[in-house]
């Protein structure tokens, strides 16, 4: 059930913590965690919450101790000092659709902590096995990157990909999850 009527507050609410990777920019409706942002400085965080505001048509509310965000916010510092190794959130789903909606469903749960899947074989998984490109495409769009694990994506010879957070949070990310090894320094 979405939030969207006055009667149920605010639409969207926002927080800033950080993370081994930086700060993110965690955003939440009443039907789940909506948006995690990377390097969530005031630039960043200015875009992010433009574009909610334009897709929610609200303004987002800052709201750190909110109960919306609160096991988003435990959840992710679990994950990030290797406690947890799978999200069991509320999503809302609303920022995407369609095909990207399918492969990032399908990534959120058939692909576990501590492990990578390629683009093509992510695409087979959807039904789209000639989709590579297009999965590329819906790794880029990812609203909830972390929490729908698209650093797990990887080039089908072994390379990275690409990865909107930067390729040296993709590294982290997986060295954390034991795919790469930890940085020397």
């Amino acid at each position: 059930m979405n939030s969207y009527g006055t009667d149920a507050g605010p639409v969207v609410e926002w927080t800033v913590v950080d993370s081994d990777i930086g700060p993110l920019l965690l955003a939440a409706t009443g039907s789940g965690l909506v948006s995690v942002s990377f390097h969530a400085r005031p630039a960043v965080r200015d875009a992010v919450l433009e574009r909610l505001r334009t897709r929610f048509g609200t303004e987002p509310v800052e709201a750190p101790g909110s109960p919306r965000l609160a096991e988003p916010v435990r959840a992710l510092a679990a994950y990030f000092a290797g406690e947890r190794h799978a999200f069991d959130l509320d999503l809302d789903w609303s920022l995407t659709s369609g095909f990207h909606r399918a492969v990032l469903r399908e990534l959120a749960s058939g692909v576990p902590y501590g492990t990578v899947v390629g683009y093509g074989d992510l695409a087979a998984r959807v039904g789209r096995p000639e989709g590579a490109q297009a999965v590329g495409a819906a790794m880029g769009a990812n609203p909830l990157p972390v929490v729908v694990p698209c650093h797990r994506v990887v080039e089908s010879d072994g390379g990275l990909g690409g990865f909107g957070g930067g390729l040296e949070t993709k590294r982290q990310l997986l060295a954390l999850e034991g795919i790469l090894p930890q940085p020397l320094f």
